[in-house]
């Protein structure tokens, strides 16, 4: 056998190890997270209930703590709550012991997470809140532990193995911790009433902030909509339509309403058939698809992507107030 045929089994074997590697570590968190399903469901939800009114009733803000990776755990969840709808702030267990026991506050409520429920960083927050009745949340994978005794409310993780082969490094445990934190924020969340326009509040950047946009928001007003008469001659609708350059022609009646839209394929349509001379009545496309202008701008976009068209008119009792292009939403991030 050539070397270099040596050196193609030897990358091939390399590559399925890997490949197997990474399938066995996703197979182990997934049963940690099965685990947790059913004990959440089960033992789990008297709990779980309880810790759900604690943080939702705390006047002040969930102070979540954790150490090493449970602490990067912790983060996160903080910065999950804060973006929907319950203030939350994540104070390191170090930094409390040295000054920043200082943002804690009666109102707060605690949500700690530690695997083994004896991290000894944790023991300056536990002892603060229990002098000064701070209602505290224990995550932990041991109900007997030092954290959970002194907690109001227990959140006790089923044991699960690590996905690190050594049963060492924090993998299938951490995932676990992330997925309550999730499940406590999204249900806080739900229980809130916290809606779409509220998230759109607190991310008013990037293009999440953009979705989150409503079409007022981007919409050409009524001094710059492209409008005519139904009885208008099409030589002067072209007109309108090609100064205004939004690509379509809204058709209203008499008393404002609009009846139809004439757009550039309407145009090409109609060609070479005394298009100049005939109304446009006769060439619009009748009962078009609107929008008002209180709906997300990403909804907007939803439905002329559905429709394969390329605007939209923003209608109020039936009569035109704005439009809405495509390319105001890619503009904006929308897409």
């Amino acid at each position: 056998m050539s070397a270099g045929l040596k050196r193609d089994l030897s990358a091939s074997d390399a590559y399925r190890e890997a490949v197997a590697s990474a399938t066995r570590t996703l197979q182990l968190e997934a049963e940690g997270l099965s685990a947790l399903q059913e004990t959440l469901a089960a033992d789990l939800s008297e709990n779980f209930a309880s810790a759900l009114r604690i943080l939702r009733e705390c006047r002040g803000r969930v102070i979540v703590t954790g150490m090493g990776k449970s602490g990067h755990v912790g983060v996160k969840i903080a910065a999950t709550l804060a973006s929907t709808g319950t203030p939350a702030y994540f104070v390191h267990p170090s930094e409390a012991s040295h000054g920043d026991l200082g943002m804690i506050t009666a109102d707060d409520a605690i949500l700690a997470f530690s695997w083994s429920g004896e991290t000894v960083e944790l023991e300056n927050i536990v002892s603060y809140s229990r002098r000064f009745a701070v209602p505290l949340v224990a995550v932990t994978s041991n109900a007997k532990s030092t954290l959970a005794k002194a907690a109001e409310v227990v959140l006790a993780l089923p044991r699960a193995k690590e996905a690190c082969p050594h049963g060492l490094a924090p993998t299938t445990s951490t995932m676990m911790q992330l997925a309550l934190g999730d499940a406590i924020a999204i249900a806080l969340l739900e229980s809130k009433g916290f809606t779409a326009l509220d998230f759109g509040v607190l991310h008013p950047g990037g293009q999440l902030g953009a979705r989150l946009k409503f079409v007022d928001d981007l919409m050409h007003r009524e001094g710059s909509l492209p409008l005519t008469n139904a009885d208008t001659v099409m030589s002067e609708a072209i007109v309108v339509m090609t100064e205004k350059a939004l690509g379509c022609l809204g058709v209203i009646d008499g008393d404002g309403f609009l009846k139809g839209i004439i757009t550039d394929g309407d145009l090409r349509r109609h060609m070479g058939d005394g298009l100049l001379d005939r109304r446009a009545a006769d060439i619009m496309t009748p009962a078009p698809k609107t929008v008002t202008r209180d709906i997300m701008a990403s909804a907007a976009l939803e439905i002329i992507n559905a429709s394969a068209i390329t605007a939209l008119f923003v209608v109020e009792d039936g009569r035109p107030v704005g439009l809405i292009h495509i390319h105001d939403l890619l503009r904006a991030g929308v897409a």
